[in-house]
């Protein structure tokens, strides 16, 4: 397949004023179940602490409404994404992901933003970084934040003024509302994305023990996001509660919060307690024909479905066996498990038949979440004994909901070369 062609824009050296304001190119997008605008990073100040106030002023932070800026007043959309050419040969994108709160004056550029990710692709083409050359367009993207490289597939026809992102389309993502065009994310290598390894505590289980809270059994897992794992039941919850109810639950989320700063720790991440993860995922058995039901956490906030990557993760949690997800999972669900196979014995183990070869498994796993549910393919390794993930593949959506210029406070973009 012919590959797109990229394009470098010309370095905004200077801002451009508009007034007493600084105007700068913006395309604002939703990619899967979060949005935000989008930059080209050439259109960004390179001093790092101006690019963070040039972000924080177009999203409104911090401020709870976000009143002044484009942010949707919750951490789903007061999310950013940075996106320029690649000089290596094998990456088309790179995208640094900017995770921002409503009420925080900080910019977070260390986590992974698996839906945000989904708009990479569109925006390259809408913005010129990417010129589509096929019915397809497949690029590859770099994540800055972690280094995780996805191939990316968008639909591209052609239209009376040449090819274009086709937005409309039958696929459907529980969190958003209507049909869209696909957009088809391969994650390459997602295995210990921010931590050392996939399971960075060495076990597929821990007992771990939390002043106020007592010891309970975790699974500390990264396949593309760090996650814990706990038993709703272990909290006295029975997680299948609302959104509403656990963002209520001032009680739970203390206890949350202890346990993650614990596991932090633990999965080698140091202190927590100013980072988004270790995202927390309490787990119970699927309640709607899924694998596993699943209310998250993003860290403080209950998420209104669930993170893509922490999806990746939990569905991996799933399939590995001596895991607290896989206890809980309805195996009977998972496409590519071989038939009979129980909790007990685990499709970690290699055992059966079905699809599995002894050496490599595709699976299809369905995490229910607050919204609906999410469907991961996998493909496993067995062949040197420990599993390891070969494949992390999925489906979202994006669509493209504006484009022009943000305008930021003339400060926000200031350094002393400006004043120089």
């Amino acid at each position: 397949m012919e590959q797109p062609e990229t394009v470098t824009p010309a370095r905004g050296a200077h801002p451009r004023p508009h007034g007493g304001q600084t105007a700068i190119p913006c395309w604002f997008l939703r990619g899967g179940t979060s949005r935000g605008p989008f930059f080209r990073a050439t259109d960004l100040p390179t001093d790092i602490a101006a690019r963070d106030r040039v972000l924080l002023a177009a999203m409104g932070s911090p401020d709870p409404r976000q009143i002044d800026g484009l942010g949707g007043a919750g951490p789903l959309t007061s999310k950013a994404g940075i996106v320029g050419r690649s000089e290596r040969p094998d990456v088309d994108l790179e995208f640094l992901f900017a995770q921002l709160q409503p009420d925080s004056d900080t910019v977070d550029t260390t986590p992974n933003c698996g839906n945000m990710l989904a708009a990479v692709v569109p925006f390259a083409i809408e913005s010129g970084l990417l010129v589509p050359r096929e019915d397809t367009t497949t690029a590859r993207v770099l994540t800055l934040n972690t280094s995780m490289v996805a191939e990316i597939t968008v639909r591209t026809p052609e239209g009376p003024s040449g090819r274009y992102v086709e937005y409309e389309g039958d696929s459907r993502i529980d969190g958003v509302p209507g049909t869209a065009s696909p957009v088809t994310i391969n994650f390459l290598d997602t295995a210990g994305s921010v931590c050392a390894a996939l399971l960075p505590t060495g076990n597929t289980r821990d007992r771990v023990h939390v002043d106020g809270v007592g010891a309970l059994d975790v699974t500390c897992i990264d396949n593309g996001m760090p996650l814990v794992l706990v038993a709703a039941a272990d909290l006295g919850r029975t997680g299948y509660e609302t959104v509403a109810e656990l963002n209520a639950d001032e009680e739970l989320k203390q206890r949350v919060e202890a346990l993650r700063l614990v596991c932090g720790e633990l999965m080698g991440l140091g202190d927590v307690s100013a980072r988004n993860y270790p995202k927390m995922t309490l787990i119970a058995p699927p309640a709607h024909g899924g694998t596993l039901s699943t209310r998250s956490f993003i860290p403080h906030v209950c998420h209104e479905s669930i993170g893509v990557l922490a999806a990746v993760t939990a569905a991996t949690a799933c399939v590995l066996d001596g895991t607290i997800a896989h206890e809980l999972t309805d195996l009977a669900t998972v496409d590519g498990a071989s038939p009979g196979t129980s909790a007990s014995t685990g499709i970690g183990t290699g055992t059966g038949t079905g699809t599995d070869t002894g050496t490599g498994t595709d699976l299809s796993v369905s995490v229910e979440h607050p919204a609906g549910e999410f469907s991961v393919e996998l493909g496993l390794d067995r062949s040197h004994g420990t599993p390891h993930v070969t494949k992390s593949a999925l489906i979202r959506t994006a669509r493209l909901i504006m484009a022009g210029d943000v305008l930021v406070p003339r400060r926000a973009w200031n350094t002393e070369e400006d004043h120089g």
